[in-house]
C-alpha cells in the first residue's frame, strides 16, 4: 500500500476511535486519561532530551521543567473544556486543529507534486516538509470544520472562522516548536511505537500544545 495513502488511513481511523470515545466517556474520566496521556508525552520528551544533556543537569532540570510545564498548560486545556462546556466542545477544539493538520498535509502534498519546482518553504530550517500552500490549506480545513460546528457553538461565522484561524495558525506553531525540538535532538520522530509513520505521542499531539489553551478562554 502506499506509504501516504497508508499514513492517512491510519490517521482516520485513529481519529474515529478518538471521537467515539470523546462522545460516550464520562466526563468523569476524561481527565485520568489526558493525564495519562501526558505523563507518556513528559517521559518521551525525557527521554529524547537525555539524547543532548544530562537530565539531572542544572541544564537538563530546566528544560525538563519548561518541558512539563508547556505540555500541562496545553494538554490539560482538554479536560477543562469538556468539564465547562461538556464533552463536545472539547472534541469541537481537536477536531479543528487535528483538521488543520490534515488540511496543511493534504494541500501541501499536492502542491508540492503539482507545482513547478515545488511548493514555497514556511521554515526549511526547522520543518523542510512545512510550506505557505500547506499552512493556507490548514487554514482552509479549519475554517470550514470550525464553520460545520456553528450549530453547536452557537458561533456567528466571524468567531467561527476565528476560531479556525487561530486552531491553524497556533496548531501549526506547536507543531514547529517540536520539530525545532527534535531537530535539537537529531530524530526525526518522537518515537516508533506508532504504526504508519505516526511517531510517538509528542508528534501525534504537537498541534495540541498550544491551540485549545490559547482558544478556550473565549470560547
Amino acid at each position: 500500500m502506499n506509504p501516504v495513502l497508508k499514513r492517512i488511513i491510519t490517521a482516520l481511523s485513529t481519529a474515529a476511535l478518538v471521537v467515539l470515545a470523546i462522545i460516550y466517556i464520562p466526563t468523569g474520566w476524561i481527565p485520568p486519561v489526558v493525564w495519562a496521556v501526558m505523563a507518556l508525552a513528559v517521559v518521551e520528551y525525557a527521554l529524547l532530551l537525555k539524547k543532548k544533556v544530562p537530565l539531572l543537569s542544572p541544564k537538563g532540570i530546566v528544560f525538563l521543567l519548561v518541558g512539563f510545564a508547556v505540555i500541562r498548560w496545553g494538554l490539560s486545556a482538554l479536560p477543562d473544556a469538556a468539564f465547562w462546556h461538556g464533552n463536545l466542545m472539547m472534541l469541537y477544539l481537536i477536531a479543528i486543529v487535528k483538521f488543520s493538520d490534515m488540511g496543511g498535509f493534504a494541500l501541501g502534498m499536492s502542491t508540492a507534486k503539482l507545482m513547478k519546482g515545488g511548493n514555497h518553504k514556511l521554515c526549511p530550517t526547522i520543518s523542510p516538509n512545512k510550506s505557505w500552500e500547506g499552512l493556507f490549506g490548514s487554514v482552509l480545513a479549519s475554517g470550514v470544520m470550525s464553520c460545520a460546528w456553528m450549530s453547536f457553538t452557537h458561533f456567528g461565522i466571524g468567531r467561527a472562522l476565528a476560531f479556525g484561524v487561530t486552531a491553524a495558525l497556533v496548531g501549526t506553531f506547536g507543531d514547529l516548536v517540536e520539530s525545532k525540538f527534535k531537530r535539537w535532538v537529531g530524530v526525526k520522530d518522537s518515537a516508533t511505537f506508532m504504526p504508519a509513520g505516526l511517531g510517538g505521542f509528542l508528534d501525534m499531539f504537537d498541534s495540541l500544545l498550544f491551540a485549545p489553551a490559547v482558544l478556550l478562554p473565549f470560547v
